[in-house]
């Protein structure tokens, strides 16, 4: 579990395929303290295992389903990377919770920038979309965000100069694919509502309401 505040901005110093693997290894600095083998980094907001530790240095695998959903498949050798060490129980909590499973890509469509008020426009699937609600949050190449608006095929959230110079958001340009990951208690709540009201998950609630309907489950 992560929280989606990004704790070092690492770059990748290798990509190599491994059999039906990638390996890539990344820089990953002070964050390196206290990781084990075995241990969970996110990575643009994707959970990864902890393959090898050499220094400073962390290398992770990636399998074909994790390039084709997450932006991960087009690291190369000097690319800037958000990284997130996994929650201790005993840490502080901040952002939201995060799975660090990413539901999928959203395209940066827009900047708008006026002084200090930068806003960034994500266009996205409509079932993704369907999972977010405007003030809720969302993790956008890991790092934890208040949405602004939400629309059929987009979202929009608001940042500020921190954000920009401490994660890889202020590199990115309209065009770049980021990772998308929706809140993960709106998931839940969709996909029950989608059962009580018999719509399917990317539906929203409402379209199956009725008097009838809500009669029959005891309103």
């Amino acid at each position: 579990m992560f929280t989606g505040i990004v704790e070092h901005v690492g770059t990748v110093t290798g990509v190599r395929p491994r059999g039906k693997v990638v390996q890539f290894t990344i820089d990953c600095g002070p964050i390196v303290d206290g990781v084990r083998l075995g241990d969970s980094i996110a990575i643009n907001g994707t959970d990864l295992t902890v393959t090898t530790i050499d220094g400073a240095a962390m290398s992770f695998e990636m399998v074909q389903e994790t390039a084709d959903i997450t932006n991960l498949g087009h690291l190369r050798a000097g690319s800037r990377v958000n990284l997130e060490r996994a929650l201790r129980a005993d840490g502080r909590y901040d952002g939201h919770l995060v799975q660090g499973h990413v539901d999928g890509t959203g395209t940066i469509h827009e900047w708008r920038r006026q002084q200090e008020d930068i806003r960034l426009f994500v266009s996205c699937s409509a079932e993704l979309a369907s999972g977010m609600v405007p003030k809720g949050s969302i993790t956008i190449d890991g790092v934890s965000l208040t949405l602004v608006d939400v629309g059929t095929d987009f979202c929009s959230v608001a940042l500020i100069p921190y954000t920009l110079s401490h994660t890889t958001l202020g590199d990115r340009h309209v065009g770049d694919a980021v990772n998308l990951e929706v809140d993960m208690l709106g998931k839940y709540v969709r996909k029950y509502l989608a059962q009580i009201f018999g719509t399917s998950a990317s539906t929203p609630a409402s379209a199956g309401l009725s008097v009838e309907r809500l009669r029959a489950l005891g309103f």
